[in-house]
């Protein structure tokens, strides 16, 4: 048995047999990966250099478009590369680093958005206390702590998923490591791993889910006791981009693993999977720029005052 659980590296099978589509899918995620991480840049750019955001909601914006920089770039170069070179190598360090910083960004991301739909709860629900309330110091503990609890959090199941013995092979049927797939070429009962898995994963998903509920429904009836149109409209207005990216976000998660494995298909899993590892971290910048004027008109103040130093110069 010795010998059997010495494995070095395992080898991410990506999509399998493209039939020469690999070339057009290779383009296709790229582009989306350059816009990803172009978007969430300006984001970052503009709420850092505009004063007119230097405000809470814009400070957890940042830290979402910092997150989502990293979130993507931890799966999208492994399997960018799977797709123009077939089945792609990847040490055992290399997976367990891989298998734990894209569970910590998940965590943290959920821990953002909780913390995002609560700054949004005090601006609507109680505007006179907002200023006091959601000052610069809770703001830091809101999200350090997102950022704390989100890197801790996965420790244990990472340290107890790879303490497994792995002797069966050492192809992981996906694009990068992640928990079913990985499970999957355990040799040794992995029942205590999927316990505490489940554990960790219902209690950093549903917390979170139910508090951005318990703040929307608190938003709502906050909203509709507005007597104008106009003034419904505003409101709903500051909120409707947040509500749309975790709507986003629970949906695709929840849609691949809130479902049991024995009834997912394998290549649907990695459509899924595609979906809120890089499609999902492209779409939320566009969403926040597309839909909330703040923030398009700082970024037509900020290009502006590029093409006017470039004239200059």
């Amino acid at each position: 048995m010795g010998n059997l659980t010495m494995i070095k590296e395992f080898v991410l099978l990506g999509f399998g047999s493209l039939h020469g589509s690999q070339f057009f899918l290779f383009g296709t995620f790229l582009g989306i990966y350059i816009m990803t991480l172009l978007g969430n840049v300006l984001i970052l750019t503009v709420t850092s250099s505009d004063r007119s955001l230097q405000t809470p909601m814009y400070f957890f914006l940042s830290n979402f478009s910092f997150l989502e920089i990293w979130y993507t770039t931890s799966i999208a170069p492994k399997m960018l590369k799977t797709l123009l070179s077939g089945p792609e190598a990847i040490s055992f360090a290399g997976c367990v680093a891989q298998f734990y910083f894209f569970g910590s960004m998940a965590v943290v991301e959920c821990f953002l958005l909780a913390a995002m739909s609560y700054d949004r709860y005090l601006a609507i629900c109680s505007p006179l206390r907002y200023p006091s309330v959601m000052n610069l110091h809770t703001c830091i503990l809101l999200a350090g702590g997102s950022w704390l609890g989100g890197f801790l959090t996965p420790v244990v199941t990472v340290t107890m998923t790879f303490q497994l013995q792995f002797c069966a092979s050492n192809e992981i049927d996906h694009f990068f490591c992640d928990l079913a797939p990985v499970l999957n070429l355990a040799c040794s009962d992995p029942g205590e791993v999927e316990k505490a898995t489940f554990l960790m994963a219902a209690f950093v998903t549903m917390v979170p889910f139910l508090l951005t509920v318990t703040s929307y429904i608190n938003i709502v009836v906050a909203v509709l006791r507005i007597p104008s149109a106009a003034g419904k409209q505003r409101a709903f207005s500051t909120c409707s981009s947040h509500l749309i990216v975790v709507t986003l976000y629970y949906g695709t998660l929840g849609t691949v693993y809130a479902i049991p494995k024995a009834t997912q298909a394998t290549a649907l899993n990695k459509v899924f999977s595609l979906l809120y590892t890089v499609v999902t971290p492209m779409v939320n910048p566009i969403v926040y720029s597309l839909r909330n004027k703040d923030v398009k008109r700082a970024v037509q103040r900020l290009l502006s005052g590029w093409k006017h130093a470039m004239k200059i110069s």
